[in-house]
């Protein structure tokens, strides 16, 4: 018996084609924002550790500090984000070399406040200006030893009456560039109960009781979501 040839139509070859470009258009942008997303747990464990080395550096000193150094805050190299504590002159600990290069007191360190990306290995583009880059300033609670005029938000080494060690509390803040394109992703975390009403993005609606602009201590906070804006 003759065998027939049996194939695709061109038609049938194009249908196929419009499909899979169809689901890749949808899955590709899902998949570089859950790529995005997962980077964004790098921050938030770092912020928390912060506060846990703040914690029990106040259990010893009764005090707290705007130095990583003095507190034992050192992230591991390969980091996608920049850290920032307290608002004084910022003294970086430069990532960009094989050798870290510690700050302002290179024999030590000792005066590090902000730590830069590692672009030794995520290259320049995702570096970020820790010195420019502020966070939203919360407005902290009245209860306690710090009121919203006492201190406001980031501004700390004020000696207060109601705060006899400065400084009496503290905010630090996370900045990456995690998707290479003009937006950073920006986090902050901080000693005391806040809310945290100028975010941009994702816009708040503190007014109306949006649970995301109350922020208890310790909890990470997003000032600047760069996976959607």
């Amino acid at each position: 018996m003759k065998r027939i040839a049996r194939g695709f139509t061109l038609i049938e070859l194009m249908i196929v084609v419009a499909i899979i470009g169809i689901l890749a258009a949808i899955a590709i942008p899902n998949f570089i924002k859950f790529q995005a997303r997962s980077k964004q747990s790098e921050c938030k464990g770092n912020l928390k550790a912060i506060f846990t080395a703040e914690r029990s550096f106040f259990q010893e000193k009764d005090r707290y500090s705007v130095r990583f150094r003095e507190f034992g805050f050192a992230p591991e190299r390969a980091n996608r984000y920049g850290y920032r504590i307290g608002k004084d002159a910022v003294s970086l600990e430069n990532r960009s070399t094989v050798d870290v290069v510690p700050g302002l007191d290179l024999s030590t360190g000792n005066d590090v406040n902000a730590i830069g990306v590692d672009t030794f290995k995520h290259g320049l583009q995702m570096d970020v200006d820790l010195a420019a880059a502020v966070a939203a300033v919360p407005t902290f609670t009245t209860t306690g030893l710090l009121g919203p005029d006492t201190i406001p938000g980031h501004d700390f080494g004020t000696e207060t009456a109601g705060c006899p060690k400065s400084p009496c509390n503290w905010a630090a803040i996370a900045v990456g560039n995690i998707d290479t394109d003009d937006t950073n992703d920006v986090w902050w975390i901080s000693s005391a109960d806040a809310e945290d009403v100028k975010g941009s993005c994702p816009v708040r609606d503190c007014d109306s009781g949006d649970k995301d602009c109350r922020v208890p201590a310790g909890t990470p906070a997003l000032d600047t979501n760069d996976v959607d804006c």
